[in-house]
């Protein structure tokens, strides 16, 4: 029966090792959250522990168990079958990730985890395995994900990124699995030899040496997590480790394949011990040598040009640079060296995120974000045949593709640094682009990028505004680096009747995304909207900040991320009110994503209006009043217009206030003007530059708020 099996990998780098795992057997390779879920055999496990440079781990997948709280946990873990993996005179190892509101320490996590296997034991034979955290003999992985814990053994034991041929550790060390990756998607080995300018300890050249001896990286390694587990097969293993040995390449046929130079004598030393340590001497040449050494005139070059096949390197930044060294001075006089002496070799520097492509001085070719441990980076693909980029330069599709990537440092620096994984990063910044670029993170860290067309005015020759929606679509693509089907187009126009909220597609897939640090689900394709408005972050965060201890009404509820937020917040009870049962269903699931679907949040199917009108004894403390600008639906009775309505509908809500009560109100209706006159006896306060968030501004900051509370008498 084949075993299911998960390997985690750094972020950014799960589509790469799905085609590692592709041509180690896996079949049907599936990217996920963190890394990519795999079926085969043990020896494809074995294969994967041994061969593969990019996973961190090798996980076999014992169950996945219900654990909506610390006794779901508890049961579900024991009812495991642990006599087919460890005994009881065994030791064992917990690591747990992830948590939830109920589950919210992972040391506790994991402790409640190892309690349950140990009183699995206890209770069958009287006595029970030790805990081991350096190196037992099964170390068991634990993730929790929306209130299910994925229950793993670790096969690999050690991360598979220690390679055993480094003494110490350097300063600020690239990590080998990383190493490998930048390797891998620049197109190594290919024919040529690599060069490293910056090459430090030499991690870059060691990996590169391994890939092109085809040797094993794992193979002169001791542990593994797999030796002492019961499901061992150490005939199948030593097989494994037999053909490793017979492919591996001891001596280069040609001399080094990779060269490496550094100004530091001290990191050239260390490169050289290290090839020493990982067999691949013969394979590397290391020299130092500074970079500016490269433009001494009449400096000759050390690699014959004819055998040059890349350059790939991991400049210094951070702690690798001297004291008060610039990063950017470092970048520029690369740049300069790729053009002098590389002009026409494909080239990979990787970089930290907040350092500014065009200093680069080279155009980008193709970009991807990696992850150098907690550290955001681009890895950037140049084209070192290109003179400097002028000032003004280049076709409208690179104006595009600069703006994205300006968008991209800018924004995106912003929302990680506060924590937002779905934020819009264009919205027709340049009028020959007449798109919006709303970029999402989903639970499995897979990038979405949904392009919503604004609809061209008369006038507008067709054929060029499709030209110009081509190329940015590739501009998106290619700065995002997305597949074709996490690229979604939408078209934006004015909407009449229910045309905003209808279905547009039926493909009814759900993917989860966080927000605030809750979780809610968005449909990508089959509506115009996702299900999530963006726009409104702030307000949501307005409403968990007024929740605590009041009643919260939301009408014209949509899919109920203002009630989760609400309900998170401390809501005492919550009515969500709205006229679809989908959307409806939808806020449902968003509460249970959050485990917040409890009888105190009630849903409604109505029409509002008339809802409103109906004798009502409830009182709320913070009402939401977000209606759309316009509709005629079927199901209504009549016609809304906000503009004709909103005196109606907000003195309706208001009696639903308690004394002290709430109410906020929203509208996207351009050029609208409240009606002051029908709220008298109420104190109306605009809010809307405070539920605006960076992202939102310009033509994106489309609607306006309101704060309603009773006036003072």
């Amino acid at each position: 029966m084949p075993l299911e099996l998960f390997a985690p990998v750094a972020k950014g780098l799960a589509g790469p090792l799905a085609e590692e795992l592709r041509g180690l057997g896996a079949i049907a390779p599936r990217t996920a959250a963190a890394g990519v879920s795999f079926t085969g055999e043990l020896e494809l496990a074995y294969r994967a522990c041994l061969w593969s440079r990019l996973a961190s781990r090798v996980l076999l997948v014992l169950g996945r168990v219900e654990a909506m709280d610390a006794d779901g946990l508890y049961a579900g873990v024991r009812s495991l079958p642990w006599d087919d993996h460890l005994g009881p005179d065994d030791t064992l190892a917990v690591d747990f990730t992830g948590t939830s509101p109920a589950l919210s320490h992972t040391h506790f996590n994991a402790l409640k985890v190892k309690d349950a296997i140990v009183d699995h034991f206890r209770d069958r034979c009287g006595r029970r395995p030790n805990i081991d955290t350096a190196d037992p003999a099964v170390r068991v992985n634990v993730h929790l994900e929306l209130g299910t814990a994925v229950v793993c053994i670790d096969l690999s034991g050690d991360p598979l990124h220690r390679r055993g041929y480094r003494s110490g550790a350097a300063e600020a060390p690239l990590k080998e699995t990383l190493a490998a990756a930048m390797l891998r998607v620049a197109g190594w080995p290919g024919s040529g030899a690599l060069v490293d300018p910056l090459c430090g300890s030499g991690t870059l050249l060691i990996e590169a040496a391994l890939m092109a001896a085809d040797a094993a990286p794992a193979l002169d390694r001791a542990r593994f997590g797999f030796r002492r587990w019961r499901g061992h097969q150490p005939e199948v293993w030593a097989r494994l480790l037999d053909e490793a040995r017979q492919r591996r390449r001891a001596t280069p046929p040609n001399g080094p394949v990779a060269w490496g130079f550094d100004a530091d004598p001290l990191a050239v030393t260390t490169a050289r011990a290290n090839a020493r340590r990982a067999g691949v001497a013969e394979w590397v040449q290391v020299q130092t040598r500074p970079l500016a050494d490269w433009l001494a005139p009449g400096a000759a070059p050390p690699v014959a040009a004819a055998s040059l096949g890349r350059v790939v390197t991991n400049p210094p930044y951070g702690h690798r640079l001297t004291a008060g060294g610039d990063p950017a001075a470092v970048y520029r006089q690369l740049a300069a060296v790729l053009r002098a002496c590389f002009a026409g070799v494909p080239a990979a520097v990787l970089a930290p995120e907040t350092l500014p492509a065009a200093v680069l001085g080279l155009p980008v070719r193709r970009q991807r974000r990696l992850f150098n441990g907690p550290l955001a980076c681009c890895l950037y693909e140049l084209d070192t045949a290109a003179p400097p980029p002028a000032s003004g330069a280049g076709g409208s599709g690179s104006m595009f593709v600069n703006r994205l990537l300006k968008n991209l440092r800018h924004t995106g620096r912003w929302a990680r640094r506060e924590g937002i994984s779905c934020y819009r990063l264009y919205d027709a910044d340049m009028p020959e682009f007449a798109v919006a670029v709303d970029v999402y993170t989903d639970l499995r860290d897979q990038v979405w990028a949904v392009v919503q067309e604004y609809q061209a005015p008369r006038g507008v020759d067709p054929a060029r505004a499709a030209g110009r929606l081509e190329e940015a679509l590739a501009g998106v693509r290619s700065v995002l680096e997305l597949p074709l089907e996490r690229l979604v187009l939408k078209v934006r126009q004015r909407q009449r009747g229910a045309a905003q909220y209808g279905r547009q597609g039926s493909a009814g897939q759900l993917h989860a995304v966080r927000e605030g640090g809750l979780t809610f689900l968005v449909n990508f394709t089959d509506y115009l909207d996702t299900g999530l408005f963006l726009d409104h972050r702030q307000t949501r965060a307005l409403i968990r900040t007024l929740a605590p201890g009041r009643a919260f009404l939301n009408l014209f509820g949509y899919t109920g991320s203002a009630t989760v937020y609400a309900a998170a917040g401390g809501a005492t009870r919550t009515t969500t009110v709205d006229l679809s049962p989908v959307y409806l269903d939808w806020a449902h699931r968003n509460l249970q994503a959050n485990h917040l679907d409890r009888p105190v949040h009630e849903r409604v199917r109505a029409d509002c209006r008339p809802w409103l009108a109906e004798p009502r004894r409830e009182r709320y403390g913070l009402i939401l009043l977000d209606p759309p600008t316009f509709s005629n639906s079927k199901r209504m009775s009549g016609t809304l217009d906000i503009q004709r309505d909103h005196g109606e509908l907000l003195a309706s809500a208001a009696r639903l206030l308690t004394p002290d009560g709430i109410l906020l109100f929203s509208t996207n209706s351009r050029g609208f003007v409240l009606d002051s006159a029908r709220l008298s006896g109420w104190a109306c306060t605009e809010i809307t530059r405070q539920t605006h968030s960076l992202d939102f501004a310009g033509r994106s900051a489309g609607h306006r708020s309101w704060r309603l509370t009773r006036a003072l008498s």
